[in-house]
């Protein structure tokens, strides 16, 4: 139970349940490949049973931190900062974000769009899921759309997000990793037929990174 002290703080986005932070390669979507500082932040109620991070989504597990101390680790290292969850629009990154871009660092988010979006992004990745789709606001300011390929269906619901999602979002197939055996020829083959997707891997997986 957190002093109510410590709560304001979370409410207003100066403290948050910081799971794991770390220095990687970015392993799918858009950015595959490039240097990036991952800053996990707990707590999702979207509840995806093919999560590959369960771990995040009890937010009580994860202890309150500071912004400053968590913008201060991130400037050590890379120009690029990778906000995920767990389901960081859980809650306000406005002072995050703020804080991390007067470090003039670029700012990115990965996100099932499940919550209104707050903050100010240079990329945002949207990752929708079926049991809590997103909200127009994370529609309308998408960078890049990645659909998760578990089966056959999701390539209808990929096309379905395809319409909701602006213009000008970069669209991606991505095989869910248990099933990329029998996924990834579908994901090719249907990418060759429908050219406006293409194809994301989980490279960093393949690479044995984090």
């Amino acid at each position: 139970m957190l002093s109510k002290e410590i709560q304001l703080e979370v409410n207003k986005g100066a403290m948050l349940p910081l799971m794991e932070e770390f220095y990687t390669i970015q392993g799918e979507g858009f950015h595959t490949g490039t240097a990036a500082y991952f800053i996990r932040i707990g707590g999702c109620d979207v509840g995806c049973h093919w999560c590959d991070v369960k771990e995040s989504w009890n937010a009580e597990l994860h202890p309150p931190t500071s912004v400053d101390l968590i913008v201060k680790n991130a400037s050590k290292e890379a120009d690029t900062v990778v906000v995920t969850g767990g389901e960081p629009l859980t809650w306000d990154m406005t002072v995050l974000t703020r804080e991390l871009k007067n470090k003039n660092l670029k700012v990115h988010i990965e996100t099932s769009g499940a919550y209104p979006l707050t903050g100010t992004w240079d990329w945002i990745c949207l990752s929708p899921k079926k049991n809590k789709l997103p909200t127009q606001t994370v529609y309308d300011n998408a960078h890049e759309l990645k659909v998760i390929i578990y089966n056959k269906h999701d390539f209808i619901f990929a096309e379905e997000q395809a319409e909701l999602v602006n213009g000008n979002a970069i669209l991606f197939l991505q095989p869910e990793w248990s099933k990329k055996e029998e996924m990834t020829p579908l994901i090719v083959e249907y990418v060759m037929n429908n050219p406006k997707w293409r194809v994301s891997l989980q490279t960093h997986k393949y690479l044995n990174i984090p």
